[in-house]
């Protein structure tokens, strides 16, 4: 491992003052690499978080109010274009990686294998962070061999956003204000062309252009809702199954009746619902805050008849559940001063004394105490994703490379629903791709 100096002194010293120069007059950097984003231009000096929105401008303000209130301390960030790890990857492979990096907790293993992660144990005792302070599903997510790899930041999932105005005009709105929701695939495929004919749109916005991961995490949901052990062995998937064919031959229903918009990539998709195309838009939890906001602004389409959000709907008979992920700060091991060792500890604490904060994007806190706080129940919302943290379930830590393989999943399943393959071909080449993929690690 190579050995960085990263303390540069203030003001022109010589040797013997260098030398007895107090850690006071230090500058310490952190180099902080993070994907959510770029908005300097709107939040680029914020430093009152409780005004910042979204994810990028929430990471942003908690950044610039650390280093207000750590002057000794600058934090040099670099924005990488999501997820990152390919970036990452490199600069490990030239070793310079940055200090702390954001890392879903899915992916960690890939760089704890490899000893590319510091152990974080004894840093956050120091800090005063004990393990138990953590919801069971942000510890289990960043625990490897017993060993803590990541601070647990959030746990995430896809939930369904939902245009009320829309499910309305198609009568699937109940007494009470809230939506009618499918119990089961054809409750499903009922609504959607009762939808359709009601209002003309498709019941779904989904991305279709460069595209994996929304389609690799509702295949992990729906096999998971039927109780498929489909990584039994962390290094063997098994998806030539009754209750894959399932859930492709769903999405393939979905597709060829015009259920779902065709030909957008990610932002159009996301656009589309802002703009009323479609009534139910499959997002993640980082979106809650943004369509929250925009649901309170006259004359947007969310602001019409109203927004709200939920879990999947349970719409096969097995266990309760959907796919999760979080998001944690890994460190980097290599070799650090004390002055860089503690710098890194403060960021971290302070990141964690700052969850409610972060939870405000939409994501839930990886800190139990914030989860269960009255402030964080009351935010828009929060009372119909809380499910989420009894529910959400990730894949086995043991299974390496799941971006990797998210990518094969999500490009078989889009070659099922567009029908240039068929769903057993799609399911065959699926498997047998993952396989040697780990088969080869």
């Amino acid at each position: 491992m190579k050995y960085r100096m990263k303390t540069a002194l203030l003001g022109a010293l010589s040797v013997a003052a260098l030398t007895a120069a107090s850690p006071a007059l230090a500058d310490t950097t952190i180099d902080f690499q993070r994907f959510f984003g770029a908005c300097d231009a709107e939040w680029g000096d914020n430093t009152d978080v409780s005004a910042s929105v979204g994810e990028c401008g929430i990471i942003t303000s908690l950044v610039n109010k650390f280093e207000a209130e750590n002057p000794d301390i600058t934090v040099n960030v670099t924005t990488v274009e999501w997820p990152g790890y390919d970036q990452l990857t490199a600069q490990f492979a030239a070793g310079d990686p940055p200090d702390v990096v954001t890392i879903h907790q899915s992916v960690l293993g890939d760089y704890v294998s490899k000893n590319l992660l510091e152990p974080l144990n004894d840093l956050l005792s120091e800090e005063g962070i004990s393990p138990d302070s953590f919801t069971k599903a942000s510890l289990t997510g960043v625990t490897r061999d017993g060993e803590i790899y990541g601070l647990p930041i959030d746990n995430w999932s896809q939930l369904w956003h939902i245009n009320l105005a829309l499910f309305d005009e198609a009568g699937l709105v109940n007494d009470d204000g809230t939506p009618i929701l499918p119990t089961s695939v054809d409750e499903l495929l009922a609504q959607a062309e009762q939808f359709k004919e009601a209002t003309g749109k498709p019941y779904f916005t989904m991305p279709f252009a460069n595209e994996t991961a929304l389609y690799t995490r509702d295949f992990y949901t729906y096999l998971q809702q039927q109780d498929s052990d489909f990584f039994a062995d962390p290094m063997e998937i098994n998806v030539e199954t009754p209750e894959a064919k399932a859930v492709l031959e769903l999405y393939k229903t979905l597709y060829e009746e015009g259920y779902v918009t065709k030909d957008l990539d990610y932002g159009a998709s996301l656009n589309a619902f802002l703009a009323g195309d479609a009534g139910v838009h499959e997002g993640g939890t980082w979106v809650i805050g943004d369509y929250n906001a925009e649901s309170e602004k006259d004359g947007t389409a969310l602001n019409a008849g109203g927004y709200t959000v939920v879990p999947y709907p349970q719409i096969f008979s097995g266990t309760r559940s959907q796919y999760a992920d979080g998001h944690s700060l890994a460190v980097s091991r290599m070799d650090r001063s004390d002055e860089e060792q503690a710098a890194i500890g403060k960021f971290l604490k302070f990141m964690y004394d700052n969850d409610y904060d972060w939870a405000r994007t939409g994501h839930l806190p990886s800190v139990q105490a914030v989860l269960d706080s009255s402030e964080f129940q009351a935010l828009p919302h929060r009372e119909t994703v809380l499910e989420v943290a009894e529910i959400g379930t990730p894949l086995p830590g043991e299974v390496q490379r799941q971006f990797a393989i998210q990518d094969i999943i999500g490009q078989e399943m889009n070659a099922a629903m567009t029908g240039q393959k068929s769903i057993d071909d799609a399911l065959a080449d699926m498997q047998n791709r993952v396989n040697d993929l780990l088969k080869y690690l």
